[in-house]
Protein backbone atom coordinates (compact mmCIF):
# COMPACT_ATOMS: atom_id res chain seq x y z
CA UNK A 1 0.00 0.00 0.00
CA UNK A 2 1.62 3.63 -1.08
CA UNK A 3 2.17 5.83 2.05
CA UNK A 4 -0.84 7.66 3.16
CA UNK A 5 -0.46 11.70 3.06
CA UNK A 6 0.06 13.35 6.16
CA UNK A 7 -3.46 14.79 5.94
CA UNK A 8 -5.25 11.46 5.90
CA UNK A 9 -3.67 9.98 8.91
CA UNK A 10 -6.42 9.40 11.48
CA UNK A 11 -7.57 11.97 13.81
CA UNK A 12 -6.43 11.34 17.39
CA UNK A 13 -6.54 13.82 20.74
CA UNK A 14 -4.85 16.51 20.52
CA UNK A 15 -3.03 15.73 17.32
CA UNK A 16 -2.59 17.83 14.43
CA UNK A 17 -3.84 15.07 11.97
CA UNK A 18 -5.66 17.03 8.95
CA UNK A 19 -3.08 19.84 8.52
CA UNK A 20 -0.46 18.96 5.41
CA UNK A 21 3.58 19.53 6.43
CA UNK A 22 3.79 21.81 3.43
CA UNK A 23 1.67 24.58 4.77
CA UNK A 24 3.55 27.21 5.75
CA UNK A 25 1.20 29.78 7.33
CA UNK A 26 0.49 30.99 10.71
CA UNK A 27 -1.51 28.75 12.86
CA UNK A 28 -2.36 28.42 16.74
CA UNK A 29 0.35 26.31 17.76
CA UNK A 30 3.81 24.63 17.00
CA UNK A 31 3.22 20.88 14.70
CA UNK A 32 5.60 18.49 15.93
CA UNK A 33 5.97 15.63 13.11
CA UNK A 34 7.00 12.95 15.81
CA UNK A 35 7.40 9.19 16.02
CA UNK A 36 6.63 7.82 20.17
CA UNK A 37 9.97 5.91 20.08
CA UNK A 38 12.12 8.10 17.80
CA UNK A 39 14.98 9.09 20.52
CA UNK A 40 15.53 12.48 18.17
CA UNK A 41 11.96 13.22 18.12
CA UNK A 42 12.19 12.17 22.28
CA UNK A 43 14.59 15.00 22.84
CA UNK A 44 12.56 17.64 21.23
CA UNK A 45 9.33 16.59 23.57
CA UNK A 46 11.59 17.02 26.50
CA UNK A 47 12.84 20.47 25.09
CA UNK A 48 8.75 21.50 24.69
CA UNK A 49 7.84 20.45 27.62
CA UNK A 50 10.61 22.49 30.26
CA UNK A 51 9.81 25.35 27.99
CA UNK A 52 5.85 24.75 28.71
CA UNK A 53 5.27 25.13 25.18
CA UNK A 54 1.87 23.83 23.56
CA UNK A 55 1.91 22.24 20.37
CA UNK A 56 0.12 19.56 18.70
CA UNK A 57 1.42 15.78 17.37
CA UNK A 58 1.11 14.81 14.16
CA UNK A 59 2.57 11.12 13.95
CA UNK A 60 4.42 9.79 11.21
CA UNK A 61 4.99 6.12 11.79
CA UNK A 62 8.23 4.79 11.15
CA UNK A 63 7.51 1.30 10.28
CA UNK A 64 3.54 1.15 8.66
CA UNK A 65 2.88 1.96 5.19
CA UNK A 66 6.12 1.70 3.79
CA UNK A 67 7.03 4.75 6.48
CA UNK A 68 5.08 7.04 7.02
CA UNK A 69 8.00 9.41 6.18
CA UNK A 70 8.43 8.96 2.85
CA UNK A 71 5.24 10.35 2.09
CA UNK A 72 5.64 12.72 -0.60
CA UNK A 73 3.74 15.29 1.64
CA UNK A 74 6.38 14.60 4.38
CA UNK A 75 9.14 14.21 2.13
CA UNK A 76 8.91 17.59 0.41
CA UNK A 77 9.50 19.44 3.52
CA UNK A 78 11.59 17.15 5.19
CA UNK A 79 13.92 15.78 2.43
CA UNK A 80 15.71 13.65 4.97
CA UNK A 81 12.42 11.84 5.35
CA UNK A 82 13.48 11.76 9.47
CA UNK A 83 11.72 13.02 12.49
CA UNK A 84 11.44 15.10 14.12
CA UNK A 85 10.29 18.03 12.06
CA UNK A 86 8.53 21.27 13.60
CA UNK A 87 6.57 23.55 11.95
CA UNK A 88 6.76 26.68 14.12
CA UNK A 89 3.68 28.56 14.81
CA UNK A 90 4.15 31.63 12.92
CA UNK A 91 4.60 29.71 10.13
CA UNK A 92 7.98 29.58 7.58
CA UNK A 93 10.03 26.97 7.13
CA UNK A 94 9.76 23.37 8.56
CA UNK A 95 12.36 22.71 10.93
CA UNK A 96 14.05 19.42 11.10
CA UNK A 97 17.43 18.01 13.18
CA UNK A 98 16.27 17.79 16.46
CA UNK A 99 19.64 19.78 17.84
CA UNK A 100 19.03 22.59 15.48
CA UNK A 101 15.33 22.77 16.69
CA UNK A 102 16.31 23.02 20.25
CA UNK A 103 18.71 25.45 19.90
CA UNK A 104 15.65 27.33 18.24
CA UNK A 105 13.32 26.81 20.76
CA UNK A 106 15.95 28.71 23.11
CA UNK A 107 16.63 31.74 21.05
CA UNK A 108 12.82 32.27 20.13
CA UNK A 109 11.75 31.22 23.82
CA UNK A 110 14.48 31.87 26.18
CA UNK A 111 12.97 31.18 29.33
CA UNK A 112 14.12 28.62 30.96
CA UNK A 113 16.87 28.21 28.95
CA UNK A 114 18.11 25.01 27.63
CA UNK A 115 22.01 26.41 27.69
CA UNK A 116 23.80 27.98 30.26
CA UNK A 117 24.50 31.74 30.13
CA UNK A 118 28.19 31.56 29.95
CA UNK A 119 29.93 30.45 27.03
CA UNK A 120 32.12 27.56 28.11
CA UNK A 121 29.12 26.10 29.78
CA UNK A 122 27.44 26.04 27.10
CA UNK A 123 30.44 24.45 25.35
CA UNK A 124 30.25 21.61 27.42
CA UNK A 125 26.53 21.22 26.93
CA UNK A 126 26.59 21.56 23.47
CA UNK A 127 29.40 18.87 23.50
CA UNK A 128 27.68 16.11 25.67
CA UNK A 129 24.48 16.70 23.78
CA UNK A 130 26.47 15.90 20.86
CA UNK A 131 27.76 12.55 22.16
CA UNK A 132 24.93 11.34 22.20
CA UNK A 133 23.08 13.27 19.24
CA UNK A 134 26.22 12.52 16.99
CA UNK A 135 28.12 10.11 17.98
CA UNK A 136 25.99 7.21 19.04
CA UNK A 137 22.28 7.43 17.75
CA UNK A 138 23.68 8.07 13.65
CA UNK A 139 25.23 4.14 14.22
CA UNK A 140 22.14 2.34 15.92
CA UNK A 141 19.13 4.56 14.00
CA UNK A 142 16.19 2.26 13.06
CA UNK A 143 17.51 3.15 9.25
CA UNK A 144 20.74 1.66 9.59
CA UNK A 145 20.00 -0.95 12.09
CA UNK A 146 17.39 -1.81 8.97
CA UNK A 147 20.52 -1.96 6.64
CA UNK A 148 22.01 -4.31 8.53
CA UNK A 149 19.79 -7.13 8.52
CA UNK A 150 17.82 -6.75 5.53
CA UNK A 151 20.87 -5.23 3.14
CA UNK A 152 23.64 -7.36 4.65
CA UNK A 153 22.38 -9.99 6.57
CA UNK A 154 23.27 -9.62 9.57
CA UNK A 155 21.74 -11.79 12.29
CA UNK A 156 19.27 -10.14 14.77
CA UNK A 157 22.22 -10.57 17.56
CA UNK A 158 25.10 -9.41 15.10
CA UNK A 159 22.59 -6.51 15.37
CA UNK A 160 22.62 -6.27 18.79
CA UNK A 161 26.02 -6.33 19.33
CA UNK A 162 26.68 -3.92 17.19
CA UNK A 163 23.80 -1.71 18.89
CA UNK A 164 25.39 -2.55 22.11
CA UNK A 165 28.85 -2.36 21.26
CA UNK A 166 28.56 1.47 19.97
CA UNK A 167 26.07 2.27 22.90
CA UNK A 168 28.91 1.14 25.49
CA UNK A 169 31.42 2.77 23.72
CA UNK A 170 29.88 6.29 23.88
CA UNK A 171 28.19 6.22 27.27
CA UNK A 172 31.36 5.33 28.95
CA UNK A 173 32.60 8.85 27.15
CA UNK A 174 30.00 10.83 29.08
CA UNK A 175 29.33 9.07 32.12
CA UNK A 176 33.32 9.70 32.75
CA UNK A 177 33.02 13.92 31.00
CA UNK A 178 29.86 13.76 34.00
CA UNK A 179 31.53 12.21 36.68
CA UNK A 180 34.95 14.08 36.49
CA UNK A 181 33.48 17.66 36.20
CA UNK A 182 32.78 19.62 39.36
CA UNK A 183 30.13 21.61 36.24
CA UNK A 184 28.01 18.04 36.77
CA UNK A 185 25.00 18.80 39.28
CA UNK A 186 22.05 17.21 39.73
CA UNK A 187 21.87 17.21 36.26
CA UNK A 188 23.71 16.90 33.53
CA UNK A 189 24.83 20.73 33.80
CA UNK A 190 24.26 21.69 37.08
CA UNK A 191 21.10 21.57 38.77
CA UNK A 192 18.57 22.49 35.89
CA UNK A 193 17.98 20.66 33.26
CA UNK A 194 18.57 21.42 29.73
CA UNK A 195 19.80 20.78 26.48
CA UNK A 196 22.22 17.74 27.54
CA UNK A 197 20.05 15.96 29.49
CA UNK A 198 17.06 16.01 26.89
CA UNK A 199 19.60 14.64 24.86
CA UNK A 200 20.63 11.69 27.18
CA UNK A 201 17.07 10.53 28.43
CA UNK A 202 16.20 9.05 25.30
CA UNK A 203 19.11 7.22 24.72
CA UNK A 204 18.92 5.90 28.07
CA UNK A 205 15.28 4.66 27.14
CA UNK A 206 16.66 3.44 23.61
CA UNK A 207 19.65 1.32 25.66
CA UNK A 208 17.38 -0.46 27.86
CA UNK A 209 14.89 -1.08 25.55
CA UNK A 210 17.39 -2.78 23.85
CA UNK A 211 18.71 -4.64 27.33
CA UNK A 212 22.23 -2.68 27.34
CA UNK A 213 23.77 -3.03 30.71
CA UNK A 214 24.32 0.11 32.70
CA UNK A 215 25.67 -0.84 35.96
CA UNK A 216 28.91 1.08 34.63
CA UNK A 217 27.09 4.57 34.31
CA UNK A 218 26.23 5.30 37.74
CA UNK A 219 26.53 9.43 36.77
CA UNK A 220 24.23 8.67 33.61
CA UNK A 221 21.59 6.48 35.35
CA UNK A 222 21.54 8.94 39.08
CA UNK A 223 21.20 11.98 36.41
CA UNK A 224 18.06 9.76 33.88
CA UNK A 225 16.51 8.67 37.50
CA UNK A 226 16.17 12.50 38.53
CA UNK A 227 15.01 13.66 35.07
CA UNK A 228 12.25 11.33 35.44
CA UNK A 229 10.92 12.32 38.37
CA UNK A 230 9.95 15.95 36.60
CA UNK A 231 6.52 16.10 34.87
CA UNK A 232 8.37 17.95 31.38
CA UNK A 233 10.48 14.51 31.25
CA UNK A 234 7.02 11.95 31.85
CA UNK A 235 4.97 14.25 29.41
CA UNK A 236 8.01 13.44 26.94
CA UNK A 237 7.96 9.78 27.55
CA UNK A 238 6.73 7.39 24.52
CA UNK A 239 4.44 5.71 26.85
CA UNK A 240 2.81 9.44 27.07
CA UNK A 241 2.30 9.79 23.66
CA UNK A 242 -0.91 9.91 21.42
CA UNK A 243 0.64 7.82 19.09
CA UNK A 244 2.26 4.85 21.94
CA UNK A 245 1.73 1.69 20.98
Amino acid sequence: MAPPELATLPQRPGVAASSRIDQVGAHAQPRLYSYFRSSAAYRVRIALALKGLAYETVPVHLLKDGGQHNASSYRSANPQRLVPALQPAEGGPVLAQSLAIMEYLDEAHPQPALLPADALGRARVRAIAQMVACEIHPLNNLRVLKYLTQELGVSGAQKDAWYAHWVALGLQAVEDTLAHSGDTGHFCHGDRPGLADCCLVPQVFNARRFNCALDAYPTITRIAAACGQLPAFQQAAPSAQPDAE
